[in-house]
């Protein structure tokens, strides 16, 4: 049997070096755990990056996979397809918009969703001098649309010049974006949950506040719930907990649980005044196989009540993290969501705890550079709540 050792090396020679990847090659998953190919086992508080959400080899899942590779994988956006049509339909129904297109990825639904709101205000007076509003420290994607509304200059710098007319405000301070607003504004995008800024819910009152903004002066308001939508906060998508709806939504990693898709979602209003046949497409977006995983993620969400194991067991995560921010004085605050929390870090490196936590069979990521994040499959149990807070304390007390 090849040793992981051999494996990484083939890697780093075979594979362009822009991810400085750790020191583990992973095998094989079950539930929240994962095993490398020695065997070690890891408690998984990453999940990909928020993405696997119903934990790791769900039957019910992989069994509707496998149905479909035996029926149909591919045939183009020329023609229709059923898993297209369900999985669409569930979407729209859990988000309360009306019209969706399927994409391959979180970046590509940004992608996508900028277009529309160009689109939407182009065809209002035929001006391509359009400004977008996006927040500082935010984070959308690496292709050079997404790149462009990402509040991070580290990001844009050799990528420059990037696409014009975006402007960047303060998150959750609604006077800042205020005092961006021109009559060119067409449209304000932020993620209803910073994650790689550093764990930043909305506030209420700001996305209120900006809601209400948008409605007076026709400005398109874009959510980005690609990695706190499906369900991580508790909700389907985080905005329900406002009690507002975007006019675009852009949701991916979870929507799949684990198959590359991405969606974005419109209202009714900018669907029927926006992109047209000819402005926009995709060769895989919407194939078959991408959107029986998304038909199949929307029915176990509704029979294993993820949602609801989401609400039940929030409460006690939140209680375990703070105990941590009590212990340790470098731990300083806690910061998220439901199962989209952080832990601010300071006086030593986040990323030498998430190392340490690895070989301690502990999977957690960073967020920005001062927060370890946590973003455990939707399934977890107390029982592997204190696990994680066992594991985490061994790494910190290093035994």
């Amino acid at each position: 049997m090849t040793c992981s050792k051999e494996y990484i090396e083939r890697a780093e020679n075979a594979v362009l070096h822009t991810y400085n990847r750790f020191p583990v090659v992973f095998d094989h998953g079950e539930g929240v755990y994962l095993y490398d190919l020695e065997g070690k086992k890891y408690l998984d508080f990453g999940a990909g990056i928020a993405v696997f959400s119903l934990g790791y080899g769900n039957q019910e899942y992989n069994e509707a996979l496998k149905n479909q590779i035996d029926k149909l994988l591919h045939t183009s956006n020329l023609y229709y397809n059923v898993p297209m049509t369900e999985a669409a339909e569930k979407l729209l129904k859990a988000s309360g918009l009306s019209k969706v297109f399927f994409t391959n990825s979180g970046t590509e639904a940004i992608e996508g969703a900028i277009k529309a709101a160009r689109k939407y205000a182009w065809l209002k007076d035929n001006s391509t001098d359009h400004e977008i509003i996006a927040m500082k420290h935010s984070f959308h994607g690496r292709s050079m649309g997404a790149l462009s509304v990402t509040g991070n200059s580290h990001y844009q710098e050799p990528f420059k010049p990037l696409i014009g007319g975006i402007k960047f405000a303060d998150f959750n301070d609604l006077d800042s974006v205020k005092a961006q607003i021109t009559e060119k504004t067409c449209a304000i995008i932020l993620e209803t949950v910073q994650g790689e800024g550093g764990i930043y819910p909305a506030e209420k009152t700001f996305l209120e506040g900006i809601r209400k903004l948008c409605d007076e002066k026709d400005i398109l308001l874009i959510l980005d719930e690609i990695q706190c939508g499906m369900g991580r906060t508790g909700t389907m998508f985080a905005y329900e907990d406002y009690g507002i709806k975007p006019d675009i939504m852009t949701s991916a990693k979870a929507l799949g649980c684990g198959v590359p898709v991405g969606a974005f979602v419109l209202n009714e209003k900018v669907a029927n005044s926006s992109l047209k046949p000819g402005d926009h497409g995709t060769t895989y977006g919407g194939n078959p196989f991408a959107c029986a995983a998304v038909s199949k993620v929307f029915d176990l969400f509704e029979e294993q009540h993820i949602l609801e194991h989401v609400q039940e067991i929030t409460p006690y995560f939140e209680e375990r993290l703070d105990g941590l921010v009590e212990k340790y004085d470098f731990f300083t605050q806690r910061r998220g969501k439901g199962l989209m929390q952080g832990l601010v870090v300071e006086g030593r490196p986040v990323g030498e705890i998430v190392a340490k936590a690895l070989e301690n069979g502990l999977v957690v990521i960073s967020a920005g550079s001062d927060v370890l994040r946590f973003v455990p499959p939707l399934i977890i149990t107390k029982e592997q709540i204190d696990e994680m807070v066992e594991k985490l304390e061994k790494t910190i007390d290093g035994q």
